[in-house]
């Protein structure tokens, strides 16, 4: 069983920046971020791991970077450039599964969820 909780939501302006972190209890294979807005299905935001090359979905390419810091087994995920399009509740998840060569944004592919937390952009 592998532990995880993120932090770092909150509300910002459009054009703003927030920072994302998540603690995870144990060393996995692949990390992601998705987020779930209101109505709408579950987005895998970006992933990365140890034998994956690292994936962005094309909403927010450019604007947010996925990377970990290895001494304290944190995932981090830093959002710029935020748009009211962002506003959503971010999760995290981990994983133990190889999915191929690209790191894996399909959330089935991740056993190990946090509770999310919520990020809002107003215009």
């Amino acid at each position: 069983q592998v532990e995880v909780a993120e932090s770092g939501g909150g509300s910002v302006q459009a054009g703003g920046s927030l920072r994302l972190t998540c603690a995870a209890s144990a060393i996995t294979r692949s990390q992601g971020w998705f987020r779930q807005a209101p109505g709408k299905e579950r987005e895998g935001v970006a992933a990365m791991g140890r034998d994956c090359t690292t994936t962005y979905a094309d909403s927010v390419k450019g604007r947010f970077t996925i990377s970990k810091d290895y001494d304290k087994n944190i995932l981090i995920l830093q959002m710029d450039n935020l748009s009211p399009e962002d506003t959503a509740m971010y999760y995290c998840a981990q994983s133990y599964r190889w999915t191929g060569n690209l790191c894996s944004r399909d959330g089935g592919n991740y056993g190990y969820w946090g509770q999310g937390t919520q990020v809002t952009v107003s215009s």
